[in-house]
């Protein structure tokens, strides 16, 4: 069994830091502390100088998803493979069945793609339509295969998109299931008529796009989602939060005691809905993505909720599409397959855009990049922390360390990448994959089927005491 001590470093964790060193012993940490001896035949790691974080949790990714006509062109072992480069060790994913589709078919398929994964992984599963095998086989999920989340989306129209009828049914098998119900908050009603009256006005490239999807729409979307979730009393969690109007919602619900969480993209951090209009249309079409990116101010306003604990998680809904998939809607906008890159990004871009700018301190970095997510969706403390026991998924962060991002060094399977050129302080040096070396100062060791699915456990008797609690101190919407 390989033992690995990393000695010299400063560990940080979302609730502390401190000088430490970090025992590995096969797959798992078995010790952190001061002044620890090395046993015999153990491999030593410098970490003076650096800091010893958890290994990046993304909960936001779609590997080689069928989407829009076209395929998405990572896989599960590029993509995790790359994400590891970036300090990444762990993705929570999506099964995504098409409407009149067994869930368990899809969760299925899509487990059978994971299996070459080089990290660790684990699903979301959607609901995309509602009867009664629906209600029975989230509850196989649930039970059976580790699904303790479910995926909604709002938008979509005439594809994947949820009505409000399948919303309450699920929302209300999940709170009885003690799941967490996600939602990709817009309007697709609302985005299905702005989409046809903007094009119809000649607006046929990418500046379409956000023209067609507003902030009122995910406004509404958040709104509507947080509400009927209110009244049913079932905990929510809203993916890709990227504007003011959706911030402002659950800023509401979370302060009102509901319980309620929201996931932010590096992307939208950093991004504003300028790049649509630039003159070189593969440039701006590389960008699209929904939500799209915004005016300046909601990011702003995206980092202030970051700041403040109002938004938990980062995430980066990497989906990538190459420049000759993106031009199958070259003569219309609503055809260019939505998604792009970012796992192997996020991290490096996190800390230089928030720590170094004194935006996040580092625990606040751990929180928003690992913990938070491994807490929500009850992975923690396998997942998340450095402490004894917890699998050793550890990265060596070098603060000084600096990379240019470019699609021509990345891992990301991906001929583009919408970060190229900007140059970001805070690397990682050595990433550990419960124990494996597999990011070494720039050189990639992933292994095809090392990655591990991770089961996560409904939470019920967290629900319930949390809604028990709300409803002593606060009547209920429909008791007002």
């Amino acid at each position: 069994m390989a033992t690995t001590l990393i000695k010299g470093g400063t560990v940080v964790t979302a609730d502390r830091e401190w000088k430490a060193d970090v025992l590995i012993t096969g797959e798992t940490i078995a010790a952190v502390g001061e002044d620890l001896a090395a046993p015999a035949g153990a491999t030593i790691v410098d970490a003076s100088g650096a800091y010893v974080l958890p290994g990046g949790i993304d909960p936001h990714t779609h590997m080689q998803l069928p989407f829009m006509g076209t395929t998405a062109s990572e896989d599960f072992y590029t993509g995790t493979a790359a994400a590891m480069a970036g300090g990444t060790t762990t993705i929570i994913d999506f099964a995504i069945p098409n409407p009149g589709q067994s869930l368990l078919e899809a969760y299925d398929t899509w487990r059978g793609w994971a299996e070459k994964s080089a990290g660790d992984y684990s699903f979301h599963v959607a609901v995309t339509w509602w009867d009664e095998s629906v209600h029975r086989e989230m509850g196989v999920l649930a039970k059976e295969r580790g699904v303790n989340s479910f995926k909604h989306f709002m938008a979509y129209k005439n594809a994947i998109m949820c009505d409000d009828e399948v919303l309450v049914n699920s929302f209300l098998r999940a709170r009885e299931l003690g799941a967490l119900s996600t939602v990709h908050a817009e309007n697709g009603e609302l985005v299905y008529r702005l989409q046809q009256a903007i094009f119809d006005k000649g607006i046929h490239g990418p500046e379409g796009h956000p023209l067609s999807r507003p902030p009122e729409v995910e406004g509404e979307a958040a709104n509507r989602a947080l509400r009927i979730a209110e009244v049913l009393g079932t905990p929510l969690y809203l993916v890709h939060t990227s504007c003011i109007d959706a911030l402002e919602a659950l800023t509401r619900a979370r302060l009102e005691g509901q319980i309620a969480f929201g996931e932010v993209l590096a992307q939208h951090l950093v991004f504003d809905d300028s790049v649509y209009r630039n003159e070189d249309w593969d440039k701006a079409a590389g960008y699209v993505m929904s939500p799209p990116f915004r005016p300046r101010n909601h990011q702003h306003a995206l980092w202030r909720g970051l700041q403040s604990g109002m938004l938990q998680t980062t995430a980066t809904d990497h989906c990538c599409f190459c420049v000759e998939q993106k031009r199958m809607g070259q003569d219309d906008f609503r055809k260019i397959p939505n998604g792009t890159s970012g796992v192997e990004d996020r991290m490096s871009v996190l800390w230089h855009h928030g720590v170094r700018t004194g935006r996040l301190t580092r625990s606040q970095f751990v929180a928003a990049t690992s913990t938070n997510a491994a807490q929500i969706f009850n992975m923690y403390p396998k997942k998340g922390t450095i402490t004894k026991g917890a699998d050793a998924d550890v990265v060596v962060w070098d603060p000084e360390g600096s990379r240019t991002i470019s699609a021509k060094t990345h891992h990301q399977r991906i001929d583009f990448n919408i970060y190229e050129g900007m140059t970001v302080t805070g690397v990682p040096a050595m990433t550990f994959m419960r124990g494996k070396l597999v990011w070494n100062r720039g050189q990639l060791d992933a292994e095809q089927g090392y990655g591990r699915y991770v089961d996560r456990p409904c939470f019920p008797a967290y629900w319930d005491a949390q809604l028990r609690r709300n409803e002593v101190a606060e009547p209920t919407a429909v008791q007002r």
